[in-house]
């Protein structure tokens, strides 16, 4: 049975049909790919609210405890251990080795393959980072070879008291610890492109079809601004970076989590509670100033992570409609069918439906008076109390075929009223049923009126 009104089979279908492009078929390594993907996003992006803490809060309990109660000797507590010698001694070097060619290879990509922008907007925050890497470890040595003492007299400096086989003794803020929590940090800021980045994609795919068809009713894509250079650009970079930004990133996560086991055996062995604390908070505070406070304005520079031609990390998921729309059964709606004010042909206007057929309108309270019956009547909401009467039977069918059909033009009551008969010959208010498609209804319906 056809339920759409002046339409044909074949208009139906080709209305029916899908006009957006699909996406591709994945692959089996494409699958694999994006498992690995999601367990590094879930390691390097821990939420940093509980990661904070926690640095502090490990810095000081574990050194802490550590001060008065040495741990058991393991390979970490060792000096001249291979990660100590390899990585963290040339941690920021390890940082720059892995954030660079990744900041630079997603900024150029979202920046359309403009270097300009590249170069003014994004590079300058490794640049700052390298410079409070510097200056903070400087002023440390600084700060101790100041205000210590050698365990000989008659050394008054930190080199010849060394190099004399002594013990320099000062307030020797902890380097390792900085660099470490630092360097996490900005591998965590660094890395935030890659968040959405597969959805770059199926943008491309959505926005090529729209122009190649002319179609502009799509209006949320993100790249709907963008000029045809530029999309033409966005393409090329996005395919040729990808699967190295993707390797890059799965190389920045595992450097993050060797920065973490290195964090602990600075904790367990190595310099004191304060010194370790300390360099923890200057750490934290540099990196919340950059990256929380000055990147996010929007007038100074350089921009914030992920900022480019267009914005492809925002964009809102459709709401799933699982949920009902708001009943008429409900009290205080505003589509309510209660009161007299109210007409049959408004009432089938709000009432939902589907598939063209009205929902819950049998249900739905209505005013005696519509009925024909007077009002004081025993006459009460199809959902409550009987109709009593044969009056009140003959208005309750009224009623119903009023709020399938609307009302019938030329008739006296609200609904079917007392004419009867086929539908061949009706015209009802609601043009939806006057289609032939619903005669069946119709006749029903005045059968069961009459």
């Amino acid at each position: 049975m056809n339920f759409r009104q002046g339409l044909n089979d074949t208009t139906a279908r080709s209305e029916a049909k899908g006009t957006r492009p699909t996406a591709t078929p994945t692959s089996i390594r494409e699958v694999l790919t994006m498992m690995v993907l999601h367990v590094c996003k879930k390691i390097i992006f821990f939420d940093t609210s509980l990661k904070v803490p926690l640095y502090l809060g490990s810095l000081f309990i574990v050194s802490l405890i550590g001060d008065f109660t040495p741990y058991p000797k393991t390979y970490l507590a060792r000096t001249d251990n291979l990660f100590n010698v390899y990585f963290v001694k040339l941690g920021w070097a390890w940082t720059l080795l892995f954030a660079f060619p990744y900041l630079a290879m997603t900024s150029i990509t979202i920046c359309c393959g403009d270097n300009q922008r590249l170069l003014r907007n994004h590079m300058p925050r490794l640049g700052i980072a390298t410079v409070f890497w510097f200056v903070w470890t400087k002023l440390f040595n600084i700060i101790e070879s100041s205000y210590g003492r050698c365990s000989m007299r008659g050394f008054d400096a930190k080199t010849p008291c060394l190099k004399a086989g002594h013990l320099w003794n000062g307030f020797d803020i902890s380097g390792h610890a900085f660099i470490l929590i630092y360097a996490s940090l900005v591998l965590m800021e660094e890395a935030r492109p890659i968040i959405g980045w597969e959805s770059i994609k199926d943008l491309l795919r959505n926005e090529e079809h729209n122009r190649t068809n002319n179609d502009t009713s799509q209006t949320s894509n993100p790249l709907k601004s963008l000029k045809d250079e530029d999309l033409k650009a966005l393409k090329y970079f996005y395919t040729r970076f990808t699967p190295t930004i993707r390797l890059f990133f799965v190389g920045m996560t595992m450097l993050q989590l060797l920065w973490d086991l290195m964090l602990v055996g600075t904790m367990l062995y190595h310099h004191r509670m304060a010194e370790k604390v300390l360099s923890g908070i200057i750490a934290v505070v540099t990196w919340f100033v950059t990256y929380r406070a000055w990147y996010p304005i929007p007038t100074v520079l350089p921009d914030p992570v992920g900022k480019g031609l267009f914005n492809y990390q925002s964009l809102s998921k459709p709401e799933i409609g699982l949920r009902r729309r708001a009943s008429l059964l409900q009290s205080g709606s505003s589509a309510s069918a209660g009161g007299g004010s109210s007409n049959s042909t408004g009432s089938s206007k709000e009432i939902p439906k589907f598939m063209g057929m009205p929902l819950y309108a049998a249900r739905q309270p209505f005013n005696a008076s519509a009925m024909g019956a007077p009002v004081g009547s025993n006459a009460s909401s199809l959902e409550g109390s009987g109709i009593g009467g044969g009056a009140s039977q003959q208005g309750g069918a009224s009623f119903v075929s009023s709020h399938l059909y609307g009302s019938r033009v030329g008739s006296g009551s609200g609904g079917i009223g007392s004419s009867s008969g086929g539908g061949g010959g009706s015209n009802y208010s609601n043009s939806d049923f006057n289609h032939p498609s619903y005669a069946r209804y119709r006749s029903r319906f005045e059968r069961f009126e009459s």
